[in-house]
């Protein structure tokens, strides 16, 4: 899983002030995460009546993350869903929701390609799961920081485009939480979003 543990610690402060029983994950890389979200999910259901534990996972090819997460928990599908699929293609939105129990509090995760198109693209067709008070947290911003840039290689344009799509009409019904940003490093600044409305 290639997540700062800084950050994991304030995804456990989300997933218990949000109670999701859904994690939408776009970029399931390894599986690792999925894993990880999955599991963070079922300990916090053990304290509340979230409803049906799941977590939809996509990439563009999700066979590393199905290898992996078939040795890991062979019974993984009974929880976790991957997807073979782009953010930027608009009918990937309908295979998601298809995916989601009855009843899903979706906690949306932007991890794909860390791209200003492939930002816009997720902001602008994934938003719309995450209920009031929810969040949808745009990971790896730190692409546009040069001090934490470690590779001349990475992309760019994550931040750009979570500044372009919260002037939108949608966007305006988000702010962006940097207060829950408590660990000295993250890896995703700016990028922790809660609906407001």
């Amino acid at each position: 899983m290639s997540k700062f543990p800084e950050d994991l610690r304030v995804y456990e402060h989300l997933l218990w002030e949000a109670k999701p029983n859904v994690v939408i994950e776009l970029g399931a890389q390894f599986g690792g995460s999925a894993l990880w979200f999955r599991d963070r999910l079922r300990s916090l259901a053990a304290y509340d009546s979230r409803g049906e534990v799941r977590v939809v996972s996509v990439d563009l090819d999700t066979s590393a993350a199905r290898s992996n997460l078939t040795a890991a928990d062979p019974a993984f599908e009974e929880t976790i869903v991957l997807l073979d699929g782009d953010v930027r293609d608009e009918r990937l939105t309908a295979q998601v929701e298809a995916a989601l129990p009855g009843n899903p509090v979706c906690f949306v995760v932007e991890d794909s390609a860390h791209t200003y198109e492939s930002t816009s693209a997720a902001l602008g067709s994934f938003a719309r799961f995450v209920p009031p008070e929810g969040f949808f947290v745009v990971e790896d911003g730190c692409v546009d920081i040069e001090e934490m840039r470690l590779d001349p290689d990475w992309p760019r344009g994550v931040l750009p485009a979570i500044g372009d799509w919260l002037e939108t009409t949608e966007g305006q019904r988000f702010r962006v939480r940097r207060d829950v940003e408590l660990y000295g490093l993250s890896c995703h600044p700016g990028g922790f979003l809660q609906r407001v409305e």
